[in-house]
């Protein structure tokens, strides 16, 4: 079967990078001024020549979100439901090797902490585990989604990747989105980051999306740790990912996300430190190259910059985020996997979004309107 491993094997890494480091002034001029726009047009506007034209990447990102989805923010909110994990990543707070407390959360208290998020308004969740398959595998995640399901109308996840049947099993339970990020798309510091558990294997993470599309998933999300590696090179590959996956499995709807590496306890410091303005770059030439992919920015960043770039190109925001299981409501002692930025609740990042002019979307579809 073709998966994106064919295409990805076709791409140098340092090709792609030089590629985009050449790239001109009148590169950025010519994707600037085109209707459609290829994966060439889209190194120049990642580029450092197109750091001048900031501005108007700007007007024209805002003009193609507004168009395709209005004046809307989607606000969804991550439910932690264990940090237990079997691998060793140098980045994150629940890797093996981190001598933390490691909770994993049972029905009532799973159930207690849908109580306190419903509270809040929301009506789309994320549901997060590390990756540890005995302990929160299939059959945990599936009797979490059974448990959440009558509460919520839209459920996300993010955990360890699986098999093309284990997601076809879930989405029979009621999942609609999934989240898998390569993390980085350089395949020698892959594995530097990645020395031990089932993520180390390359091949099956990059392929998960594939999986994901055949099993009929409504959503898939991808993207990188940004600071793993050179972030231009790396986007570039998520990019190229997105035109793939949307070519082949053209029923499913797809998000870029845009994690930066935040601290954890013993944290590792980004490789590539990327600015507030070149994040503002990149989110605009996603949405240049790509009018319909959601765009979604996390509490990792700051208010400051959230507040700001609300009208840039993001469809979805979360909000009031706690990054350790049990952070709602059961109030668990245990670490959380990332440090957040905006720690404002719901209610705040909602009225923040409606003075930018904006709607902020607790709930965007209901299960019973959906083509099967």
């Amino acid at each position: 079967m073709h998966t994106f491993s064919d295409t990805f094997e076709q791409y140098n890494w340092d090709d792609i990078k030089q590629s985009i480091y050449a790239k001109t002034a009148v590169d950025v001029e010519r994707a600037l001024a085109k209707q459609k726009r290829d994966l060439e047009d889209f190194k120049a506007l990642i580029s450092p020549a197109a750091a001048p034209y900031l501005e108007q990447m700007a007007q024209l990102s805002h003009q193609l979100t507004q168009k395709r989805f209005g004046k809307t923010i989607q606000m969804y909110i991550p439910l932690y439901l264990s940090n237990e994990c079997q691998n060793i990543c140098t980045y994150c707070g629940f890797s093996l090797d981190n001598k933390i407390r490691r909770v994993t959360l049972t029905d009532e208290q799973i159930l207690k902490e849908v109580e306190a998020i419903k509270k809040m308004g929301f009506d789309h969740v994320l549901l997060v585990t590390g990756e540890a398959n005995k302990t929160v595998g299939v059959d945990y995640i599936k009797n979490a989604i059974k448990l959440i399901r009558p509460h919520f109308s839209h459920i996300s996840m993010e955990v360890q990747p699986m098999d093309q049947a284990d997601y076809e099993e879930l989405i029979a339970e009621g999942l609609d989105t999934v989240l898998v990020y390569q993390e980085t798309y350089h395949k020698e510091d892959y594995k530097k980051h990645h020395p031990k558990g089932k993520k180390s294997n390359f091949d099956y993470r990059i392929q998960t999306p594939d999986r994901l599309g055949n099993a009929g998933i409504h959503k898939i999300g991808i993207g990188v740790l940004i600071g793993l590696e050179d972030w231009r090179t790396d986007c570039f590959h998520v990019a190229a990912h997105l035109r793939y996956l949307e070519r082949t499995y053209w029923q499913t709807k797809y998000s870029i996300s845009f994690p930066r590496l935040r601290p954890f306890s013993g944290g590792l410091e980004p490789k590539v430190e990327m600015t507030d303005r070149e994040l503002v770059q990149l989110i605009c030439a996603y949405r240049l190259l790509d009018e319909e992919v959601e765009l979604s920015l996390s509490t990792r960043e700051t208010e400051t910059f959230r507040n700001n770039v609300i009208k840039l190109g993001i469809t979805s925001v979360s909000a009031a985020s706690k990054t350790n299981p049990g952070g709602y409501a059961v109030y668990e002692e245990s670490l959380e996997q990332f440090e957040i930025s905006d720690e404002r609740n719901a209610q705040s990042i909602a009225d923040m979004i409606k003075e930018n002019g904006y709607e902020a979307v607790w709930k965007d579809w209901e299960m019973g309107y959906s083509i099967g």
